[in-house]
């Protein structure tokens, strides 16, 4: 069509032998008029030239029959029951006499990349690391997010009177710096070498790292800045003290701001009342502070379907040619070709459960393991690689499907619009008080939301990525086939207590540092 009209315009307005050229120039200057043709965010006009045209569903004789599935009573009475007792239960108080020492060491500033989670995980550490070398932790700092540009402090996520308070038995925590080391901040250490900063903590290094290498710091400054910081702490040889710690800063010290529960409590009262015909009438109900929440049921999916994950992953997700080249140049660009997993495959990276679901998958994955129409479903995720073209399976499938901006009006997300973190500390509180919580792929959200529910026996779906690949690269099975091998592939992974392996992580796996059997 793009073609047909360059050369209508030819004809028109210039000469034949003229035309060749002008037609060139015009392709040329296109993309400076027209940049919705061209541009990844050209969403409104997806064309031949955009990595955003609708991408066909790859599994649509699966889709099909899901659509037209049926779910007896009692299987969804067992989807839907809690879990039974695994005979575990919290177990974090300190089994230490000591008291908290008279004097510290010194100060201990960190300084915290990644989201959300990656930084809550690295709180709890750096708390671990004040409590080893006997140091005042000053309430850390959050690095600015490259990705989601998200410059949320510390304050503006967490309860920080509650965060000293349920500490204060362990170590010192303060707000910020006395004056005579004021000059200790993010600035000062990144415009050259100083040496009251650690930058070169290993990953996982022992608490025996710290005493040898950070602790001199200290006693020679006072003070000692440890950046980067994630993953600074084993999950290995540490005292069970301090393993025990970690868990009450995750599980105890670390609460939300007020406005950030509000809000979850909203959203959660209203995934539990009952759905109106009428979205005015709704909406007028819910926003009622006397609704009282109702006995309905509700999952929470984790659809961690961004563009900074697809293209990491190598796989192709069914949008064509234009998005395969998108994603090559993008991974090129941010990773300039260190992702190892574009040397293999697709069907490779399928059948190694390598590639994460697409909503179109994950969508399929619900329905055979019962969940049908009447679902609701709480979507707990930024922003989706492909937007609503790209959800629309999932949507057709599970129409009571929810975010935070069809729930909540616009005054209601004042306060968090625009912030990442703060978004996602929101879907976090939902995602605590689900009924079920499934994350399409594996992740630092999945990773946090799967200990804090094993943490209080809540159900909590692991999708078997492995098996998942296998399945969907075989294009001749039929549905019931395809269900049978779907929930007897995940019997034992929805919630089912694991035990920590050496090296995993105490936050994902808080069995048996965190909780006693009895």
């Amino acid at each position: 069509m793009l073609l047909r009209l360059l050369r209508s315009w030819r004809r028109r307005h210039h000469p034949p032998q003229r035309g060749g050229a002008l037609a060139a120039a015009l392709v040329i200057l296109l993309p400076a008029f027209f940049p919705s043709l061209f541009t990844p965010l050209g969403h409104a006009f997806p064309s031949l030239f955009s990595e955003w045209n609708a991408p066909k569903p790859m599994h649509l004789s699966l889709l099909r029959d899901a659509l037209e599935r049926k779910t007896s009573i009692d299987q969804q009475s067992e989807l839907w029951a809690p879990l039974a007792s695994q005979g575990w239960k919290p177990c974090i108080e300190s089994t230490s006499t000591s008291s908290l020492p008279s004097k510290s060491n010194g100060y201990i500033q960190v300084f915290l990349d990644g989201g959300l989670n990656q930084q809550r995980m690295g709180i709890c550490d750096a708390v671990a690391v004040a409590k080893i070398l006997n140091a005042t932790l000053v309430i850390p700092y959050l690095e600015i997010n490259p990705v989601w540009r998200d410059s949320s402090s510390f304050e503006e996520i967490y309860d920080v009177d509650h965060f000293i308070d349920v500490l204060k038995e362990e170590i010192s925590v303060t707000r910020e710096l006395p004056k005579e080391y004021s000059w200790s901040t993010r600035e000062y250490y990144a415009i050259g070498i100083r040496a009251t900063r650690v930058k070169t903590a290993p990953s996982h290094a022992s608490a025996n790292w710290y005493l040898e290498n950070v602790l001199p710091v200290l006693q020679s400054y006072g003070i000692a800045a440890i950046s980067p910081f994630s993953h600074r702490l084993a999950f290995e040889n540490l005292p069970g003290d301090i393993q025990r710690l970690r868990c009450k800063v995750n599980f105890q010290a670390l609460a939300f701001v007020s406005h950030i529960n509000a809000l979850g409590e909203t959203l959660v009262k209203r995934l539990r009342s009952p759905v109106h015909q009428q979205p005015e009438e709704f909406l007028k109900e819910v926003a009622d502070e006397n609704v009282q929440e109702g006995p309905g049921k509700f999952a929470v999916l984790h659809l961690r379907f961004d563009k900074d994950m697809a293209a990491h992953s190598a796989c192709d997700f069914g949008g064509g040619r234009a998005e395969r080249l998108a994603l090559a140049k993008y991974r090129q660009v941010i990773w300039q070709g260190r992702v190892l997993n574009s040397q293999f495959t697709d069907e490779e990276l399928r059948g190694q459960g390598r590639c994460p679901l697409t909503p179109e998958e994950i969508g399929l994955l619900l329905a055979a393991l019962g969940f049908d129409s009447s679902t609701r479903l709480y979507l707990a995720s930024h922003k989706v690689y492909g937007g609503e073209a790209r959800i629309s399976s999932l949507r057709m499938l599970f129409p009571l499907m929810d975010d935070k901006k069809s729930l909540a009006s616009e005054e209601e997300l004042a306060k968090v619009e625009g912030k990442a973190s703060l978004l996602a500390a929101v879907d976090y509180h939902v995602s605590m008080h689900s009924d079920i919580f499934i994350s399409a792929s594996p992740g630092n959200m999945h990773n946090a939301v799967l200990g804090y529910r094993t943490y209080e026996n809540l159900k909590t779906i692991r999708p078997n990525m492995g098996l998942l690949g296998q399945l969907f690269l075989n294009k001749t099975m039929d549905w019931s086939e395809f269900q049978r091998a779907v929930q007897a592939g995940h019997k034992a992974r929805q919630g089912q207590i694991r035990l920590r392996k050496p090296k995993q992580s105490i936050y994902t796996y808080p069995a048996p540092d965190c909780m006693c059997q009895g």
